[in-house]
C-alpha cells in the first residue's frame, strides 16, 4: 500500500510500466468534471471508474482483495476518505468465493489499521493489500484506476 500526494507521482513510475500513463492521464484531464462510470484509457489494461458515493462508518469496513488489477484510488471532492488495510494473508474470513469476472473477493476481518486520503492524494493498492475503502462521513467523488498486472 502506498499513500502519497499527486505532486510526488513521478516517484512511482518505475513500479509498474503503466503507472506513468495513469498519472499522465490524471494530469491532463479534468477528472472532477467526468461523468460517473467506467472510462477506458487502454482497454482492459488501464481504465478508471469514476464514482460519487456516501461514505460508511468504519464499523462497516469490508476488506477486498484483487488478483488481476492494481488500484490507484484518488479522492477528487469531499471530506477525507478513510481506508482500512490488512495484508492479504490476514484476510481469512471470506464473505463468498473470489469473483473472477469482477476481480474481487470480500472479507469480514477487522482491518489491521486505518488511514485517511485527502483531496489530491492517492493510494496505490496491490494484490497483497486487503483494503476497505469508502469509509468516513460525508459524500465524495473519487476515481479508481484499474491497472492490469
Amino acid at each position: 500500500m502506498i499513500l502519497d500526494s499527486l505532486k510526488n507521482a513521478a516517484q512511482y513510475y518505475s513500479l509498474h510500466p503503466r503507472f506513468k500513463t495513469v498519472f499522465d492521464y490524471i494530469a491532463s484531464h479534468n477528472l472532477a468534471a467526468m461523468e460517473c462510470g467506467r472510462h477506458d484509457i487502454d482497454g482492459d489494461n488501464i481504465f478508471v471508474n469514476v464514482q460519487e458515493l456516501d461514505l460508511r462508518p468504519e464499523s462497516e469496513a469490508r476488506l477486498e482483495l484483487h488478483r488481476k488489477y492494481i488500484d490507484i484510488q484518488l479522492l477528487l471532492e469531499g471530506p477525507d476518505e478513510i481506508f482500512g488495510w490488512s495484508e492479504n494473508v490476514d484476510c481469512v474470513k471470506p464473505e463468498a468465493e473470489f469473483d473472477v469476472e469482477k476481480d474481487v473477493q470480500f472479507f469480514t476481518d477487522v482491518p489491521q489499521c486505518f488511514y485517511s486520503v485527502k483531496k489530491g492524494q492517492f493510494s496505490i493498492l496491490f494484490p497483497e493489500d486487503g483494503h476497505a475503502p469508502m469509509l468516513g462521513k460525508g459524500h465524495v467523488k473519487k476515481c479508481i484506476f484499474k491497472i492490469a498486472l
